[in-house]
């Protein structure tokens, strides 16, 4: 629902209110991983266009349910939660993991 005292709501405002949550956490999901597909394409380690795109779906999906879940846990607000899942299907899996390692290794020294 607009809130009547901003009349113009930010983007993931705008978006949610169009799409409803889940589509703007898949959504923010898919830009995360397109942003790392353009590295790699940078890079030239991957064409613009190839069919392994079609496996960056899954694993966006997987990780917008997995950032939702975790901002939800953390108490975030809406934004702080799309921007975490951005950031988590930026990294992917296996970055995530890096992350969580360094972490629980640095909590036990």
């Amino acid at each position: 629902m607009p809130d009547p005292t901003n009349p113009s709501p930010g983007l993931i405002e705008a978006l949610q209110s169009m799409l409803g949550g889940g589509l703007t956490a898949f959504l923010s999901a898919c830009a995360g991983r397109l942003m790392w597909h353009a590295g790699e394409v940078k890079a030239r380690r991957r064409p613009v266009f190839c069919l392994s795109l079609v496996w960056e779906l899954p694993l966006a999906f997987g990780m917008a349910l997995i950032g939702d879940g975790l901002g939800e846990y953390l108490d975030l607000s809406r934004g702080a939660t799309v921007g975490l899942i951005v950031v988590l299907a930026y990294l992917g899996p296996r970055g995530a993991a890096a992350i969580i390692e360094r972490w629980l290794s640095a909590r036990k020294a």
